[in-house]
């Protein structure tokens, strides 16, 4: 009972004394410390980065806009990594006293083993760093990649982040990336199928059409050039389509379609050509009798 006694005393007057107190006090303020310098290393390497990107490209050799903020991006997130990584290591070794030569080297062991296992995770990687090498796509373009299509938002060495249209963020694995579709690396096609009524003249039709889509590139600067009349495409029952292509700036082909069809369609109204509608033709009984009477007489 005496020897209880003593290591409780002992325990409380360790507990209560002045030592563990400025042990946990140093400990906790040098672990504040780290993070306080990780976080300012990460922060000044942000802004060199940002500097060096500005300055690169007033040089001599530059390299496009896209490819520059892709570039920026990884970049800051592998120094990011790397610094925290260093961070953390340290807290371990000066502050909490582990041991961090076998602790690295169960985590290489540990490492192996799970790689064999992490196939898709090592795709992954791999993939992410073709796709900025060989300049797939890079932040801002707006893609077509794994059935979603969307603004690229940002690129890391395992996923991909693409924001539809629509507001909602995909992450996809890069190993995913099988086929990509990039609408911003060329110009895009406006294709656009105007229904003209079998009544109006083509020749009148067109003239309509061509006074129109002359003057598109003044009133809409995403018009690389003047779109063009390829005339009748298809004749169908009730109509006749003229078929007009215009070729803009990256991504601006859906606005594109938009104009031609609201300016053609304004001025085609204006001069009197209506939209086309199914027609229906009904008979009663005694016409359709003499239409099929003057049928057997051509027939004979």
């Amino acid at each position: 009972m005496d020897t209880f006694n003593k290591q409780f005393e002992s325990l409380w007057n360790y507990i209560t004394g002045p030592e563990l107190w400025i042990t946990i006090g140093t400990g906790i303020l040098q672990i504040i410390i780290i993070a306080v310098l990780a976080i300012t290393i990460v922060k000044v390497s942000r802004n060199l980065i940002d500097r060096l990107f500005k300055s690169r490209s007033k040089g001599p050799i530059r390299i496009t806009e896209r490819r520059e903020n892709t570039l920026k991006k990884l970049i800051k997130s592998v120094i990011a990594y790397v610094v925290y990584f260093i961070a953390f290591i340290m807290i371990l070794d000066n502050v909490l006293g582990f041991e961090i030569g076998p602790l690295l080297a169960g985590a290489g062991v540990a490492g192996l083993a799970i790689g064999f296992g992490a196939q898709n995770l090592v795709r992954d990687i791999i993939s992410g760093f073709f796709i900025i090498f060989e300049d797939q796509f890079s932040v801002g373009d707006y893609v077509l990649v794994s059935g979603v299509e969307g603004t690229v938002e940002e690129i890391g060495l395992r996923t991909t982040k693409v924001q539809s249209w629509t507001g909602e963020m995909n992450v996809l694995p890069n190993g995913n990336v099988t086929q990509v579709t990039n609408y911003s690396v060329t110009n895009g096609l406006s294709v656009v199928d105007i229904n003209i009524p079998y009544e109006s003249d083509i020749t009148d039709a067109e003239k309509i059409i061509e006074e129109v889509v002359v003057g598109l590139p003044e009133k809409y600067d995403f018009f690389v050039s003047t779109p063009t009349i390829h005339g009748v495409q298809v004749l169908d029952v009730s109509h006749y389509v003229i078929r007009v292509i215009a070729e803009t700036q990256p991504v601006f082909q859906w606005a594109g379609e938009r104009a031609i069809r609201k300016e053609t369609q304004d001025k085609l109204y204006k001069s009197g050509i209506e939209i086309p509608s199914p027609r229906l033709v009904m008979y009663s009984s005694d016409q359709k009798e003499e239409l099929l009477q003057r049928g057997v007489e051509r027939n004979q």
